[in-house]
């Protein structure tokens, strides 16, 4: 009898030292990490670090600077990550300031990533002294007249690039269309912007809005579709308006437009605007 009341005080003096043990660790004096590694921190934290440093960047425009803080997320594609955070910080109603620098900062890594594939290249010349010029007191082996320069081609390292002035200038509606076409999703919005040559731009700032309300996106946030892609859902019975944010013509009245399946059934379409740099 002894013996089994023996055994009982024993468990119970465990279960309860378990007890008080965890209720010291996790409420009394719970661990405090301090100089953890950016790649541990939760979700949530992670998001927070990468729009601190996009804001950051968006005052200095340090590229290599940001991309280095990046690095320590050890994303498995930060490009990828900043766009799709972009994407949620304007769906969640976060400060619209960062969710511009989250838009800005990886149209910013997607360009220079692009610029590194293409290195530039530069061409120098060897000078050819004049005919008959008597030679230099200071070379005892003058060089004999050569009867062509020679040039020789190097490959120059990148530099962190500069702000782009393309997003100061205005743009000009090029296209403007309504689609019935569920492959391409039902109630959008869809904007394509270029440059003055014809190529996608990432990283523009587009406005929408609303009587009552407006919003903001950006093209490149979703490279699968194209560089200069950007789309907008929109409510049936809802007129819009979208510009794009550095100036330009607007496209005015524009209501998702009703379409009729093949079954009869109806459903909201798309509009398609494309915007060209002036």
């Amino acid at each position: 009898m002894s013996e089994r009341r023996g055994s009982l005080y024993l468990l119970t003096g465990l279960i309860l030292g378990l007890g008080i043990g965890l209720i010291y660790s996790l409420r009394i004096y719970p661990v405090e990490y301090t100089d953890i590694s950016p790649a541990l921190l939760s979700p949530r934290d992670k998001d927070q670090y990468r729009a601190l440093i996009a804001v950051a960047y968006l005052a200095n425009r340090d590229l290599l600077r940001a991309r280095a803080r990046l690095a320590l997320l050890k994303d498995e594609d930060t490009y990828s990550a900043l766009a799709a955070q972009a994407q949620r910080w304007l769906a969640e109603g976060k400060p619209a300031d960062e969710a511009r620098a989250l838009g800005l900062l990886a149209a910013d890594l997607l360009r220079s990533q692009a610029t590194l594939l293409a290195p530039t290249v530069t061409m120098t010349t060897t000078p050819t002294p004049l005919a008959g010029a008597p030679p230099s007191p200071s070379s005892p082996n003058p060089i004999p007249p050569s009867p062509s320069p020679t040039s020789s081609v190097a490959s120059t390292p990148f530099a962190s690039p500069q702000p782009n002035s393309t997003f100061q200038t205005s743009f000009i509606l090029r296209k403007r269309e309504s689609v019935c076409d569920p492959a391409l999703g039902k109630g959008l919005i869809i904007v394509y912007v270029w440059d003055a040559q014809g190529n996608e731009l990432p990283g523009v700032e587009l406005m929408v809005s609303w009587e009552g309300g407006e919003d903001r996106f950006f093209t490149g946030l979703k490279p699968e579709l194209g560089l200069g892609y950007a789309d907008f859902s929109v409510r049936e019975g809802v007129v819009y308006s979208v510009r794009v944010a550095s100036g330009g013509e607007p496209a005015l009245n524009l209501s998702a437009p009703t379409c009729t399946a093949a079954n009869g059934e109806t459903f909201p379409g798309v509009w398609i605007l494309e915007f060209m740099q002036e």
